[in-house]
This record gives structure tokens, C-alpha cells and sequence, in this order.
């Protein structure tokens, strides 16, 4: 079967697509024949960490597709059934899915709908939900609204009936985002969002910050931060890992920062929240009332186009591959 893996070469990361043999499933796990499969930033961005210069691993990490075959100890699923999962190698025609990643997918939902969910809407639930404890009313703040994870957090945050601002340097993107119901758009890369969200927010600040964007952001986040407010920090596209924090305002507004990460945390520990997530948030993507967005759809060969369409900033919501029959 054709798989795309990833190494790092002199500080760059090479896509190579191999042929390599159809793994089988062992205890607790499924063979999906892949139907489409989600792109995410983080895994391309060096600086995460998620790859080992000199090394290389196979790529991918949420899809969607059919069930060919269960191991042993499996009893949720059956071939034939359509699920949709975290899982590694998901750039590939076949792949393992462990059955307490696995969730039987929507009907109402698209092969590249649903690979838009898995890692995404996981993740957002842990920041706004599990973690942020975001409710009716309050205000989240999105720098970077228009990523995967800023639209995907913008859905959630409507479907609470929280507040949205987000900031993104395409009016373009804000105005379509408008349509999903971002309260406040700011077109700006910069930090300088602090006096549109104060006076948005009545000179109160935000609840929450979903920070995906990075350091440049960091400190003028803090600033918009209401009393009791946290901070989720979820990724870093701008490369800047370090900066400074307001002592004075974290200890004055008794704020809370937390990190979204499952970079060390074990299988058990990745797949704890999916029960909860399959509870509270199915039945909301199952009625529409949170419905994801995908940008891109472009076909399994096209994996270089559909990175460098993320790596140049050029989509709205998510962008994913689609397996063709032909071709699995």
C-alpha cells in the first residue's frame, strides 16, 4: 500500500511517498481503508518537535474511512462500519486505528468532513470545554481565527453561546467568518488587538485565549485577559517560543495558562477524553448545530500542493485528502 513519511533534511522537512506492506490488526485495534485524511500544522512545524532530524516516520494523524477488518477483543465495530479517528500514518491507503481513538461517523457528514474532526475537534474540546470550562456569554479570543483550529474553536464557542474576536490579516477570511458568527473581527498579524477586546468586552478582557499563533502574541494576550481568565496555548506557528509574562497580572487577576499538547502524554491518556467528546459534542455535530468547515479537499497524490496551500496561509478552516476508489 502507498504511505507518505516525513524526514528532516538540513533543517527541512522531505515528504517521500513509499510502498509499504498493509499492516494487520492486532488486539484492540482496526484496519480502515482510508477515505480522507486531515492536515494539521503542527505536525509539519519543526520546532514541535514531533520528528527527530536524521529520522523518519509516516505522516498523518486523523481520517475517516471504512473498516475492513477488526482485531482481536473488538467489539464496538465491524467491517463495513464508517469511523473516523486519531491515528498514526493517516497520509496512507490503509491504516490501524485503535479502537478507543475509533468513533462511528456521522451520517450527515461528508469521508472529508469527518477527517476534518478527529485530532481538530479533540483537541478544541480539551481547550474550551475540559480544560477552558467556557460558558454562555463569556468571551473567547482566537488570534490566527482563520486556521483549522481557530475555526474549529469559533464553532465550538457559538454552539456554548460563548463570544468570539478573532484576528486574522485577511478581511476577506473575517467577513466569511462573520457568517459563522464571529462577533468581533480584528484584520491584523500584529500584537496591538489589547484596546478593540477591551472595549469589546466593556473593559472586562476575555474568559479565555486560544493561542495557536505563538510568543509575538503571548504578552498582549495576557493583557486581554479578564479577572480569572486562561490562556490555552496550543501551538506556535511564528516560531517564537519564548516571552515574557506579567507577574503582576497573573498574580493581580488570578489567571490560568495551560498548554494543549499530547506530544507527552500516553495512549491511554490521548484517547480519555474521546468518551466524553462522543457524548457532549456527536450529538451537536449530528444535529448540525456544529458543523466543520473544510477549505480544500485535493486528492491522495497532492499531499506537497495541500502543504504548501497550509504552509502559505491560503485556506479558511481545514484542508484535507481525499482517497479516491481508484487509488484504494
Amino acid at each position: 500500500m502507498k504511505s507518505y513519511w516525513m524526514q528532516i533534511l538540513d533543517g527541512k522537512a522531505v515528504l517521500e511517498l513509499r510502498d509499504i506492506e498493509r499492516p494487520n490488526p492486532g488486539p484492540g485495534k482496526l484496519l480502515v481503508r482510508v477515505r480522507a485524511a486531515g492536515l494539521n500544522r503542527g505536525e509539519f512545524i519543526l520546532s514541535h518537535g514531533l520528528h527527530k532530524a536524521g529520522t523518519a516516520k509516516a505522516i498523518g494523524t486523523e481520517a475517516a474511512g471504512e473498516v475492513i477488518a477488526c482485531g482481536e477483543g473488538v467489539l464496538e465495530f465491524k467491517p463495513g462500519d464508517r469511523v473516523m479517528g486519531r491515528c498514526p500514518g493517516a497520509f496512507a491507503e490503509y491504516v490501524l486505528l485503535d479502537q478507543a481513538e475509533a468513533m462511528a461517523m456521522p451520517e450527515c457528514l461528508s469521508w472529508e468532513q469527518a477527517a476534518s474532526i478527529p485530532l481538530t475537534f479533540i483537541v478544541v474540546f480539551d481547550m474550551l470545554v475540559l480544560q477552558g470550562h467556557l460558558q454562555s456569554g463569556q468571551w473567547l479570543l482566537i488570534p490566527g481565527v482563520s486556521s483549522g483550529v481557530g475555526v474549529a474553536s469559533l464553532l465550538f464557542a457559538k454552539a456554548l453561546g460563548a463570544k468570539v474576536i478573532g484576528t486574522s490579516g485577511s478581511e476577506e477570511k473575517l467577513d466569511r467568518l462573520k457568517a459563522l458568527g464571529l462577533d468581533l473581527g480584528l484584520r491584523t498579524r500584529n500584537p496591538d488587538f489589547h484596546d478593540a477586546v477591551m472595549q469589546a468586552t466593556e473593559g472586562k478582557g476575555v474568559n479565555l485565549v486560544v493561542n495557536a499563533v505563538g510568543g509575538s502574541v503571548f504578552a498582549e494576550c495576557i493583557r486581554c485577559m479578564a479577572f480569572q481568565g486562561q490562556l490555552a496555548t496550543v501551538g506556535y506557528v511564528d516560531g517564537i517560543l519564548n516571552a515574557q509574562i506579567d507577574i503582576e497580572a497573573l498574580h493581580a487577576k488570578r489567571l490560568t495558562l495551560f498548554g494543549v499538547s499530547n506530544k507527552l502524554r500516553t495512549p491511554e491518556q490521548r484517547a480519555s477524553s474521546v468518551p466524553a467528546f462522543k457524548a457532549q459534542i456527536l450529538p451537536l455535530i449530528n444535529s448540525g448545530r456544529i458543523s466543520p468547515l473544510v477549505d480544500t479537499i485535493l486528492p491522495f497524490d497532492q499531499l506537497a500542493q495541500a502543504k504548501n496551500i497550509m504552509d502559505t496561509n491560503q485556506h479558511l478552516g481545514k484542508i484535507v485528502l481525499s482517497g479516491s476508489s481508484e487509488n484504494i
